[in-house]
């Protein structure tokens, strides 16, 4: 079981940016899949991003063209850079980490973080 951290939340104006962070307190970050998923209220969670620990990256419709995942494996810290940023991107946005390293897999052994809010409005 990994302890992820998620921090850069916040609000932020339609069309502005933002970069969400996790770290990983762990041992297993550098052989493992990490990524995010968001949930709005009374709304389901959903897929936003995926990197595995050699670098492909995976994102939901949505996220294409507007987010970029990466991390730092020196660090044991992955990112999520949101640029353009809409009111329909307001929601509670969740790191994960996924020693099985298929990328967007998920599974009862995924460790999460805690969630940390994102807020989209002027």
């Amino acid at each position: 079981q990994e302890e992820l951290v998620e921090s850069g939340g916040g609000l932020v104006q339609p069309g502005g940016s933002l970069t969400l962070s996790c770290a990983a307190r762990g041992s297993a970050f550098s052989d493992s899949s990490m990524g995010w998923y968001r949930q709005a209220p009374g709304e389901q969670r959903e897929f936003v991003a995926s990197i595995r620990s050699s670098g492909p990256a995976d994102y939901e419709a949505f996220a294409k063209g507007r987010f970029t995942i990466s991390k730092d494996d020196d660090k044991k810290m992955m990112f999520l850079e949101m640029t353009d940023l809409k009111p329909e991107d307001t929601a509670v946005y969740f790191c994960y980490l996924d020693e099985l390293d298929y990328g967007d897999y998920i599974s009862d052994d995924t460790s999460w973080g805690r969630g940390i809010q994102v807020t989209v409005s002027s």
